[in-house]
């Protein structure tokens, strides 16, 4: 029997169907797996199931059909899906969705009611908000911080239950250049020193490229898979994917010598583009290989 002990998230050919009438496939056959531990982003443009992966995942809607197990557990068989997500996911928004008329420890309490006593909480949010850098905002309400502030208390309270995985959908969405740079960093503080699980749906590159691994999804389905490399690599996968760098490849030797590139230059931008391919076929590989390891 395969040990999947290491796996946080897999999701088996899973679909999610809207409509009565004329059926939109928000998923069609998505099967993923994120190992605890990993740092991963879903990407792709708007409408292309994103969004819809994550409440999934998260056990905030239904598949159509398929399975999505979560730290070993079929959702499907669980009753209390509400206790379930208190204790196991964390959620972070595009929006922060903090209550204004809480401070920001109250803000962080809120996920912990019913799951600690008082003293225990107030602790735990403390501890939490000392650890986002905000030891000296905790009595703040949401209205007296920025916007880089709020949406560090939503990552406090997404933190609330020690969750194994956290969900974030385009966290960095409503942030400005600096203040997403430092979410994301913090981001990657938490996944090596905490050892928290993190998923992260975003539709920018820029992001997507400072996580370890990028699913990008279009029409409901997983079209590849990425390992980044270092900023040059990464830079030339975005150049072998984008509308110039298919047409290179696609084109004749006629219409690309009009734009004054030549034959041997053509060759060699070719060469170029190709070897993005052979490098990803052998991370996957390499990837696979580790992955079985671990399991044996």
């Amino acid at each position: 029997m395969e040990d999947n002990s290491h796996l946080i998230i897999e999701t088996q050919n899973v679909t999610r169907i809207y409509g009565d009438g004329e059926e939109i496939r928000a998923l069609d056959g998505v099967s993923i797996k994120v190992e605890r531990g990993e740092l991963v982003t879903v990407m792709g443009p708007s409408g292309s199931g994103k969004s819809t992966l994550l409440n999934v995942i998260g056990a905030l809607d239904k598949p159509t059909s398929g399975s999505v197990f979560i730290d070993g557990q079929d959702l499907s068989k669980i009753r209390d899906k509400d206790r379930f997500r208190a204790k196991t996911v964390g959620f972070m928004f595009q929006l922060h969705n903090l209550l204004p008329t809480l401070t920001a420890k109250e803000n962080v309490i809120v996920p912990m009611m019913g799951h600690m006593g008082s003293r225990a909480r107030k602790k735990r949010a403390e501890e939490l908000l000392d650890l986002v850098g905000l030891d000296d905002r905790m009595n703040h309400l949401p209205g007296q911080l920025s916007g880089g502030q709020r949406q560090r208390v939503a990552v406090a309270r997404s933190l609330a239950n020690n969750p194994l995985l956290v969900l974030a959908d385009e966290p960095t969405g409503s942030l400005d250049t600096t203040a997403g740079q430092e979410l994301l960093m913090l981001i990657h503080d938490l996944n090596e020193s905490q050892g928290t699980t993190f998923l992260m749906v975003t539709h920018d590159a820029s992001v997507a490229r400072q996580t370890r691994r990028v699913l990008v999804m279009a029409d409901g389905k997983i079209v590849r898979e990425d390992i980044i490399g270092s900023p040059q690599e990464e830079d030339l996968k975005m150049w072998r994917y984008s509308g110039l760098g298919r047409r290179i490849l696609i084109e004749n030797g006629d219409t690309m010598e009009k734009l004054g590139i030549t034959s041997d230059q053509q060759d060699a931008l070719k060469s170029l583009l190709r070897s993005v391919d052979g490098r990803e076929a052998e991370a996957n590989k390499i990837q696979t290989a580790a992955s079985t390891k671990s399991q044996a």
